[in-house]
């Protein structure tokens, strides 16, 4: 099997065991969308970002992101607020509400990804960080 045949597979079995292709739940088993979920860390992380910051941090159009604070502030843990240096800009920050919600999902990733490190010999830790951080920069160059 070739290089990039392998890669593809290993990649492939990699979203599967993760739980990737369950969009309606995180890979930690939460019951929230996997984008509102990664919508919620960064907010949670930096606090109000411009939504156009959120589209590029999230890698999503500009369409879908909107729908995706959308969600959120539908689901009481976000709002919008206008730009404090530019009329036509969109800050997206948490409720109390989202900080709570968000607070819960860490906690949550917290669990499992500990489970999962413990579960790689302690002498691979190292290299499968490393292998994640290379493949991560590789996408990023395409």
């Amino acid at each position: 099997m070739s290089g990039d045949r392998e890669l593809q597979e290993a990649v492939a079995r990699f979203v599967r065991a993760f739980g990737l292709h369950q969009p309606d739940q995180t890979p930690c088993g939460q019951p929230v969308p996997v984008s509102e979920a990664h919508a919620l860390g960064e907010l949670a992380r930096d606090g109000a970002l411009r939504q156009s910051d959120l589209t590029q941090r999230l890698r999503l159009e500009k369409s879908t992101t909107s729908r995706l604070v959308t969600q959120l502030i539908n689901r009481g843990w976000a709002r919008r607020t206008p730009a404090p240096d530019d009329g036509r800009g969109v800050l997206v920050e948490l409720t109390p509400q989202g900080v709570n919600a968000a607070a819960q999902l860490a906690a949550a990733r917290a669990r499992h990804f500990s489970a999962v490190l413990n579960r790689v010999p302690e002498g691979d830790r190292a290299d499968v960080l490393r292998a994640l951080n290379i493949l991560t920069e590789a996408m990023d160059e395409t």
